[in-house]
């Protein structure tokens, strides 16, 4: 599965985050809330764990799920900036190709999971939630070859190189944030999806966004009909999904 240029296009949510820098799994981060119990990682997308839309996210998720929530760096120090180009689509001048090859999914995996294993000795309960690039990884993390699992659900927007073999092997309840129109995470994926998702004996919560396109559910535009509500109701539904699995008994 690969990237398209609707992968990198929206606008920043207004707003000033509001978390602290620290590491975990010697990472840099970005950490929000405070809470022993619960814990949140999430696994950024294309923009990196500096885009202030992903930090602004974080900020509401430890609000609202009472969680620690986590959005390392899993890009090495590399981020792709969204300048106003970039954001509406335009590549010219920055080596796209390059950069996914320096962050394909064998080389971001190992740090993926070891910052899932370091969040498991901190909290008592951890989550992972991913976006575009992130969708893959949440996958990994809930996968079956993980004794004792490394996280105690899922949830992805918009999943990029998700791939059926990660879909086959989920082992964690997973929650679907999709929109419509979507070049990435296919009508045929959709559909295996619920094919197979539905007959491993895990609960699957898939969440159907009409009108808008991959990358909308964080990077969309209020100038684009739906956009905004979509953001807010796919927020909405990861804290609501959260709440159920990292609270109640």
């Amino acid at each position: 599965m690969s990237y398209s240029k609707c992968c990198i296009k929206g606008f920043q949510w207004d707003g000033t985050p509001t978390g602290t820098v620290g590491k975990i799994a010697d990472l840099d981060t970005y950490i929000a809330g405070n809470n022993p119990d619960a814990a949140v990682l999430i696994v950024h997308d294309l923009f990196g764990w500096t885009f202030p839309n992903l930090r602004l996210l974080a900020d509401h998720f430890a609000r609202e799920i009472n969680a620690t929530v986590y959005l390392p760096d899993f890009f090495g120090g590399e981020v792709v900036e969204p300048t106003p180009a970039v954001l509406s689509g335009d590549f010219s001048g920055f080596d796209f190709a390059g950069f996914i090859t320096r962050n394909a999914r064998e080389v971001r995996e190992p740090e993926i999971f070891a910052a899932a294993r370091a969040l498991r000795q901190k909290h008592g309960k951890v989550g992972a939630i991913g976006y575009c690039f992130g969708g893959w990884a949440v996958f990994r993390l809930g996968a079956r070859e993980h004794s004792p699992p490394l996280v105690d659900c899922i949830s992805t927007g918009h999943p990029s190189l998700l791939t059926k073999k990660d879909i086959e092997e989920v082992a964690v309840p997973v929650q679907l944030l999709a929109p419509e129109h979507d070049p990435v995470y296919t009508a045929e994926l959709k559909s295996f999806t619920f094919e197979t998702v539905t007959k491993l004996g895990v609960e699957f919560d898939y969440r159907h966004y009409p009108g808008v396109a991959h990358a909308a559910l964080v990077r969309g535009s209020d100038k684009n009909p739906g956009e905004a509500l979509a953001m807010a109701r796919a927020k909405n539904d990861a804290v609501n999904w959260f709440n159920q699995f990292l609270h109640e008994p």
